[in-house]
Formats: structure tokens, C-alpha cells, sequence
């Protein structure tokens, strides 16, 4: 009897779907590892390709600067980077609350106090707290590398040395920026180890990505020929990189912990990784296009080859994300839909998307390698000021426009590229949340749509038109500049009612995480929110800028 009980539970246990080899199932450590030797490998491949870390005939550094600082500038970007899409993952994408993890089991499966945090949530702020520590360190490593480098002097300890890096941090440019790249990464190690609250994680994450932005106004883009779009396309391409090669970390570390919500998560993170493709291939193009500028410079110099090794890693990594979207995500949701006898389908799904996955962390190791030698390596088009450079130029970046006539306010434009990926990422947004409850079968006035589009195109040309361009140079422009971008384009906007529509056309989460929708309700009932958009508070906003622009003009005359 004891025989056939014994083999009717084998024989149970055969026949019965096995969830949890498919729950515990994801990207493993040693992968992870492979990731970060792939982008230490890339550092050193590219850096001996370009020749970037050859000795210099004067102020040379030596040799442990010369390749501390491309390391050390490695470890910090793929770092902060990691920082980023930790704090993504734990303020949009996973719930915090471990009572998200019953859903669709029984009560009595995975017990958990009330208040507990969820496995997910855990590790990944886990993740956070150590990538910021690195992160912290490494921006340290490098400030002082950098001065080394910049100096031409080997690092010491010597008295001389330790004033001079002091003045280095108050009074350069690239010092400076070091320095406030420290601060924010020390803010934000500390608040990531004694913070839960998604308010303030929130705050947290913006704090992060501010701590990026120094990087975008020291190196090639300080001096390039068109500084603003240099700086701008750098910190959209830094900011792009950082959202999507942090969220692949922080999905490949978060993965073991997943189970049943691998299906949600990936379908979250594959609009974010969407949008970070996006903004990394087009403001890559652009930054490229400033500082190679023929296709000759493309094919035969080294930056131009790295810059094609580096873009045709990019469209392999798209490739692999759109199998996400296309194949592996649908099949998920197909799965989990019908239960029954899919457990062998899910659990080789599962599989594929990790490996996928893996692979996508190795070949993101390499990418960011070549984007530091890139970093460090001289491009073609020279990235210092001439000796005939006018003051016009040294001063805003650019020359003097042609005088001021009633057609150039239309004629001279000087994109901006931080507006305009504004104004295209809205305005593709309203337009699919239009569509969204038209086929939905809701109702939603076409009148509105086309103001928030007549207000989008307003704020373009105000921000990268005439009033733009000649607002640097003459102070009138600039008035005409400041007051359309606070009445005109806002005016439409308002009209046009995007919060309702984002409301109407988000589906609310179900299962204790915040997305789109339900941050834009915190947002809206916030106390913040009650104080900026009282009566009150706006008139006194309104006066202050009216007296602001009167003592500008009794200034200037």
C-alpha cells in the first residue's frame, strides 16, 4: 500500500504543472560579472584602438592616470547608471507592499506581515543602496584622476598637491562639476539607506538623475561648434542610457524575485526601455553629427569607428528588445491567461527571456566600455576655441546672428533638442491617448487635441525659433522669448487638458505599485499641489515676474 501511495505522488508530482522552477528561475550573478569584465574589456580595447591612452609628449600623467581614469569613469557610469534604474524599478515598476505577491493565489500561500516589503522591492533597493556607494567612490576616483590627468601630474599626497586639487575643485569648470557630481552621489547613497517612502524614493530618483547632468557641461561638448546642442543632445543621450542600461541591471538582479509578476514588470519595463532607445539613437545621431561632420571622418578616423561599433551594438540591443515586445511578452500574457497545462510553455519562455536578457547585460558591458574611450578620445572636429574665435562666440557658443528683421523671426532657428524631445514625446503621447479612447468607445474633443498641438508647435518655435536665437543677443528678443514661453504655449497647453486625458486613458494598476496614473493622482491631491495652484500663490507668482521683467528694463535703459 505504502508502494502504490509512494508512486501515486511520483506520478502526481510528474504530471502536475511545476510553477515554481519558473518562479525561481532568472539572470544569475556570474552574468552579471561577465557584464562588468565585458565593460572593463571594452575600455581597454577601444582605449588601445583610439590610441586615447598612448603617453603624451608633455604633462604626461603616467601610465596608472592615463588608465585609472577611463576605469574609474566606467565603474562610475555603469554605477550611476545602475542607481537610476534601481530607483525606476522601485518607484514606477514593482510593487513595495509584499501582499502583491498573493495575487492571483490562494490566502494562505506566501504569508507576509502586514506592512512587509515585497521580495522584489527589497533587493532591488538593495541594489540601489550599494550602486550608489560605488557610484560615490567612484566619482571621488575620479575628481582625482581628472585633476591628475588635466595637470599632467602623477598622484601624491604631497601638501603642493592637495592645494592645488582644492583650487582645482573651486575655480575650474571641470572641477566644479566633479565636485557637485560627489555631493549628489553622496545625497543620494544616504537617502537610498534611509528612505522606503516612494515620495521620497521619487525625490530620490530626481536627485539621481540631476547628479548625471554635470557630466553633459565639461569634455568635448564645453567648447564643440554648436555648444548647445552639444551639451543638450549629451545630457538626453546620458539621462536615455542611464534608464535603460540601469533598468536591464536592475531587471537582471530583480528577476530571481519576480514569479508571478514577471509578466507585468516586463511589459512595464519594455515601454521604458522603448523610450530609452529612442532618445539614446537620436540624440547619439545628433551628438555624432556635431562632432564628426563628413562621412569620410566616419569611415576612416578612430572616433568614427567606434562611434559605427557603438551604433551597431545600439540596433542589436533594439532588435533584442523588440523580440521582448513582439514575441516574448505576448506569449507570457498568453500563458498566465490559460493556465491549464502551460506551465512547460511558460517555464521555456522564461528561460528564452532570460537568457535574452544575460545576453542584453553583456553586450550593454561592452557598449559603455566604447562609450568611455569615446569619452576620452579626440574627436576629428576640434573641440577648443580658435585663436580668431570671437567674443560673441567664447561668450554664447555661437555667432552673432544677421540683423534683426520682421522675416528672420521666422527664417533663423537653432534647434533645441531638449525642448523638442519635449514637445515629440507629449504630443505622441496625447495623440495615442486620443486614439486609445476613441477605439475605447469614451469621447474626447477633437478641438482639445488640436490645442495641445497648436500649443506643442508654439513652444517650439519659442524655444528654438527667432525669439530663441535672438533672444541671447538682444534684450528685447529675450523679453518677447521669456513672456510667449509663460503666456502663449501654456495658454493652449492648458486648454488642451492633459492630465484628464492621461486619467481617462491610463488603466489603474491593480496589483500595489504606482504607474503614470496613479503618480499624476498623488501628484494632483498632493498639499504642493494645493499650494501652487491656489488663486493666491498665482497672483503673487504673476507679480513677481511682472516685477522682475520692470526691473530689467530700467536696468537695461
Amino acid at each position: 500500500m505504502g508502494s502504490l501511495q509512494d508512486n501515486g505522488r511520483v506520478s502526481a508530482s510528474k504530471t502536475r504543472p511545476q510553477p515554481a522552477a519558473a518562479e525561481s528561475s532568472g539572470v544569475r550573478l556570474p552574468w552579471l560579472v561577465a557584464g562588468g569584465v565585458l565593460a572593463i574589456v571594452g575600455v581597454v580595447g577601444a582605449m588601445m584602438f583610439s590610441g586615447a591612452a598612448v603617453a603624451r609628449p608633455l604633462l604626461d600623467p603616467g601610465a596608472a592616470v592615463r588608465w585609472g581614469l577611463p576605469l574609474a569613469l566606467a565603474v562610475h557610469n555603469v554605477a550611476v547608471a545602475t542607481v537610476v534604474g534601481a530607483l525606476v524599478f522601485a518607484v514606477v515598476i514593482l510593487p513595495r507592499d509584499a501582499a502583491a505577491r498573493r495575487t492571483g493565489s490562494s490566502s494562505h500561500q506566501h504569508p507576509a506581515a502586514p506592512g512587509a516589503e515585497h521580495p522584489a522591492f527589497s533587493r532591488v533597493m538593495t541594489l540601489a543602496s550599494v550602486a550608489a556607494v560605488v557610484w560615490t567612490i567612484a566619482a571621488v576616483a575620479v575628481l582625482v584622476l581628472t585633476y591628475a590627468d588635466v595637470s599632467g601630474q602623477s598622484i601624491s599626497g604631497s601638501s603642493n598637491y592637495t592645494a592645488s586639487l582644492i583650487y582645482f575643485v573651486s575655480n575650474f569648470p571641470t572641477g566644479q562639476a566633479w565636485l557637485a557630481v560627489t555631493i549628489f552621489a553622496a545625497v543620494v547613497t544616504t537617502l537610498c539607506f534611509g528612505v522606503r517612502n516612494l515620495a521620497a524614493l521619487a525625490v530620490t530618483l530626481v536627485l539621481a538623475m540631476l547628479g548625471m547632468m554635470p557630466q553633459a557641461l565639461i569634455g568635448h561638448s564645453s567648447s564643440s561648434n554648436d555648444h548647445e546642442g552639444a551639451v543638450n543632445s549629451l545630457a538626453l543621450h546620458i539621462a536615455g542610457v542611464a534608464l535603460w542600461f540601469g533598468g536591464i541591471v536592475a531587471l537582471a538582479v530583480v528577476s530571481p524575485k519576480l514569479g508571478k509578476l514577471t509578466g507585468p514588470v516586463l511589459k512595464r519595463f519594455s515601454t521604458l526601455a522603448l523610450f530609452g532607445f529612442v532618445v539614446v539613437t537620436a540624440s547619439g545621431v545628433v551628438n555624432a553629427s556635431i562632432r564628426v561632420t563628413s562621412w569620410h571622418q566616419l569611415f576612416t578616423s578612430a572616433y568614427g569607428q567606434l562611434i559605427m561599433a557603438k551604433t551597431v551594438a545600439v540596433l542589436v540591443l533594439g532588435a533584442i528588445g523588440y523580440m521582448h515586445r513582439q514575441w516574448i511578452i505576448p506569449r507570457l500574457t498568453r500563458n498566465t491567461a490559460n493556465t491549464a497545462g502551460t506551465a512547460k510553455a511558460t517555464f521555456s519562455t522564461r528561460r528564452v527571456l532570460w537568457q535574452l536578457i544575460a545576453a542584453e547585460v553583456l553586450l550593454m558591458g561592452v557598449t559603455s566600455g566604447i562609450a568611455v574611450a569615446l569619452s576620452r578620445s579626440a574627436p576629428p572636429e576640434p573641440t577648443t576655441f580658435s585663436p580668431d574665435a570671437t567674443p560673441a562666440f567664447i561668450l554664447s557658443g555661437y555667432e552673432l546672428p544677421p540683423p534683426l528683421e520682421f522675416s528672420r523671426w521666422f527664417t533663423e532657428w537653432r534647434v533645441d533638442w531638449l525642448w523638442l524631445t519635449f514637445v515629440l514625446g507629449t504630443s505622441v503621447a496625447y495623440i495615442l491617448g486620443f486614439i486609445k479612447l476613441r477605439r475605447r468607445g469614451d469621447s474626447w474633443p477633437v478641438i482639445r487635441m488640436i490645442s495641445w498641438l497648436v500649443g506643442m508647435v508654439a513652444l517650439f518655435y519659442i524655444t528654438s525659433g527667432g525669439p530663441s536665437v535672438y533672444g541671447l543677443v538682444l534684450f528685447s528678443a529675450h523679453m518677447v522669448d521669456h513672456m510667449a514661453l509663460m503666456v502663449v504655449a501654456p495658454l493652449f497647453m492648458v486648454m488642451g487638458a492633459p492630465i484628464s486625458l492621461a486619467l481617462k486613458a491610463l488603466t489603474p494598476r491593480r496589483d500595489g505599485s504606482r504607474g503614470v496614473r496613479e503618480w499624476i493622482l498623488a501628484i494632483v491631491h498632493s498639499r504642493f499641489s494645493a499650494v501652487v495652484t491656489h488663486p493666491l500663490f498665482a497672483a503673487a507668482n504673476f507679480a513677481c515676474q511682472r516685477g522682475w521683467v520692470v526691473r530689467s528694463v530700467r536696468s537695461y535703459w
